[in-house]
């Protein structure tokens, strides 16, 4: 990797300096992958979504993306739009995942992402939000649909609150867009494997390894794949390539099948455990 090609603005910052950043710090000092799990907050209620979450981060999650149910999510793929769906039947709004947040905070420090779409957040109103996440103990916000050419008003509300702002890159980023893309973000860059909406996939796309490598010139913090991961060989992959793996949809359909609140959070719990197990051993161990 050139340094010369890394923004200054891309090296760890005050902002970025939180939960997320120390979990980072951990998990390289030990040449382990990461494991960052997404639920879908309200799925089938807030509090089944308490138990599930905390039980993902006692069976290994490194850190949590609590999705914000959304009426219209263009970028999820069916599991996870039946989850939003099954969300808002049960009331879910902004203001009780942030309850949710708060609760969680209260009985676990792993990492809290709030992930959603930009619509729910401005509503709110950006700096109101802002306080309130950060009250309740949120570290980070991902907003799937704001680019960063677009993110000033935003990124200066969350970082004024010491939230992290984390981006999304894509495939078809060019090299122009990545390094702004770099430049927006704190905690860690999300780096979409393929083209398409979330979901499960049986292979990882060949091209991954060179797409993160050139990822890797624009910016020094961690980089989390996700976008079809699934499979424990899915993490093993990843091992080389990426800081973390994202696992989304494959959770979302695990609570799906669940007959309780109880069964959904044992099933998430063992899923996550096999798959954490591929990341502290084999392929999936970084280089120290």
């Amino acid at each position: 990797m050139s340094d010369t090609a890394i923004p200054r603005s891309s090296a760890a910052t005050p902002e970025s300096a939180g939960r997320i950043a120390k979990r980072f710090r951990e998990l390289s000092e030990a040449g382990e992958l990461g494991l960052i799990a997404y639920i879908t907050a309200g799925d089938p209620s807030l509090g089944a979504s308490e138990k599930i979450v905390l039980a993902a981060a006692r069976a290994g999650a490194d850190a949590i993306e609590l999705g914000v149910p959304f009426s219209d999510p263009v970028a999820d793929g069916p599991t996870i739009q039946r989850a939003s769906e099954r969300a808002l039947r049960s009331g879910t709004t902004l203001a009780g995942v942030l309850e949710l947040v708060r609760r969680l905070r209260a009985r676990t420090d792993v990492p809290l992402v709030l992930f959603g779409y930009f619509n729910p957040f401005l509503q709110m109103g950006l700096e109101r939000f802002a306080a309130a996440a950060a009250a309740a103990g949120a570290d980070g916000v991902l907003v799937t649909d704001m680019t960063a050419e677009e993110s000033d008003e935003y990124r200066a509300a969350m970082r004024a609150r010491g939230l992290d702002t984390i981006f999304l890159a894509a495939p078809t980023s060019t090299d122009a867009r990545l390094e702004r893309i770099a430049e927006c973000s704190s905690g860690f860059l999300y780096l979409v494997s393929r083209m398409g909406v979330t979901g499960a996939r049986e292979a990882m796309p060949e091209e991954l390894p060179a797409l993160a490598r050139r990822v890797r010139r624009f910016t020094r913090l961690p980089l989390a794949v996700g976008f079809g991961i699934s499979l424990p060989e899915h993490v093993s992959m990843l091992g080389g390539i990426a800081d973390a793996a994202v696992v989304g949809s494959a959770l979302v359909a695990e609570i799906e099948k669940a007959a309780t609140p109880d069964a959904a959070a044992e099933a998430v719990a063992e899923r996550i455990g096999v798959l954490k197990r591929a990341a502290r051993k084999g392929i999936s161990r970084r280089g120290m």
